[in-house]
C-alpha cells in the first residue's frame, strides 16, 4: 500500500511543482495584462480572472480535457489527461496570482518609479530592480495560502482518473474495504502542507532585509 500511495504522491508533486512553474510567471502576466491602459486587453483579462475564479476547478478540469473532442473533434487519449490537468491547474492558479501580484505592485507608492526615473533607470530596470522585490515580499503571505491550498487541491485530479495520491488511496479504499489508505494519504498531505508552509517562511525571513 505505501509504495502505490509513493507512486501517488509522486504525481502529486508533478502537478504542484509544474502548476507553480507555469502559473507563478503567467500570473504575472496576466496581472500586467489586468493594469493595462489598454481597455479591451484589460477588459479581456478582467472577463478571464472572473470566470477562473467564479467557478470550479474541477469544472474546468473537465472543460479542458473534453473540449479537444467535443469542441473540434481532436482525439484524446490517456495521455492527455495528465496534460489537460497541469493546463487547468496553471491557468486557474495563474488567475489568483494575477489578483496578489496586482495587489503587491498597486500598494508600492509612485514616488518610488518617479524617483528611479530621476536616477536614470528604465521602466524595466525600476520594476525588477526595485519595484518587484518589495512586491514578493508584501505577498509572500497571499501566495503561501495559495500554494498550500494547491497541495490539497492536486487530489481534484482524480476527476479525469490521473493516478496522484488521492485516486490511488481511494482505489485501495475500495478493494481492500478499509479506511486505512485514506488516513495515510491524509498524513502526506499534512506533511507536504508543512514542508511547504516551512520552506515558504523561510523565504519570507530572507526577505526582511526589504523594510516597510
Amino acid at each position: 500500500m505505501l509504495g502505490m500511495l509513493g507512486e501517488g504522491f509522486i504525481v502529486s508533486l508533478q502537478i504542484f511543482c509544474l502548476t507553480l512553474l507555469g502559473s507563478l510567471p503567467l500570473g504575472l502576466l496576466v496581472a500586467f495584462g489586468r493594469m493595462s491602459r489598454i481597455k479591451p486587453l484589460s477588459i479581456a483579462v478582467q472577463i478571464y480572472i472572473s470566470v477562473m475564479r467564479g467557478t470550479p476547478l474541477m469544472l474546468q478540469l473537465m472543460v479542458v480535457y473534453y473540449l479537444p473532442y467535443f469542441g473540434f473533434g481532436i482525439g484524446i487519449g490517456d495521455s492527455y489527461r495528465f496534460v489537460a490537468t497541469i493546463i487547468a491547474f496553471v491557468i486557474n492558479y495563474a488567475a489568483y496570482f494575477a489578483e496578489i501580484y496586482r495587489s503587491g505592485i498597486q500598494s508600492i507608492p509612485r514616488g518610488q518609479y518617479e524617483a528611479a526615473g530621476v536616477l536614470g533607470y528604465s521602466r524595466a530596470q525600476t520594476f525588477f530592480s526595485i519595484i518587484f522585490p518589495q512586491v514578493v515580499k508584501r505577498i509572500l503571505p497571499a501566495v503561501t495560502n495559495e500554494v498550500i491550498t494547491l497541495v490539497k487541491d492536486t487530489s481534484l485530479s482524480f476527476v479525469l482518473s490521473v493516478p496522484e495520491m488521492f485516486t490511488t488511496a481511494k482505489a485501495i479504499a475500495a478493494a481492500q474495504k478499509s479506511m486505512v489508505a485514506f488516513a495515510v494519504a491524509g498524513v502526506f498531505y499534512y506533511v507536504f502542507n508543512a514542508v511547504v508552509a516551512f520552506a515558504m517562511n523561510l523565504v519570507e525571513k530572507k526577505m526582511d532585509y526589504y523594510h516597510e
